[in-house]
């Protein structure tokens, strides 16, 4: 099963790299931060913890692989960063929330809702986070020169 997981998750980063006009010699660094962000948060979900903090914690990972790719290949990290969060949006919780709207089943179409709005907000967490942690690590190596 997680073979299937990391397969689908790299594909869909690499894909959305693609489609978003990465550079070529980019694509696998974009499907592997994906890859590995999404395994994060699937064996933390799996291992029982919220769907939210182990959003925020894979999207922290792929920010972090994201900064390293960028320095690495000397390309923007807007780059990784993008491609590697696809697997993480939740667009499959988005889809049913309207569906329930439409359907008039609105106690559920709010669940679902906030459950989206959570869970981007995990994701914007997590990119915020570890973008403060390098500036910080940053200026803490500027300082000690």
């Amino acid at each position: 099963m997680i073979i299937t997981q990391m397969i689908t998750s790299f594909i869909a980063s690499a894909g959305f790299g693609i489609i978003f006009n990465a550079p070529r010699n980019a694509l696998v660094q974009c499907g592997t931060i994906g890859m590995l962000g999404w395994i994060l948060y699937y064996t933390l979900a799996e291992r029982g913890l919220d769907v939210v903090p182990a959003t925020i914690f894979a999207a922290m990972l792929v920010a972090i692989l994201s900064q390293i790719c960028a320095k690495y290949y000397k390309m923007p990290i807007i780059i990784f960063n993008v491609s590697g969060i696809i697997p993480l949006v939740p667009g499959g919780v988005a889809y049913n929330a309207m569906r329930n709207f439409v359907e008039n089943d609105y106690f559920t179409a709010v669940q679902l809702s906030a459950q989206v709005m959570l869970l981007a907000g995990g994701i914007a967490i997590g990119l915020m986070f570890s973008e403060v942690v390098n500036q910080i690590t940053k200026k803490a190596g500027a300082l000690g020169r």
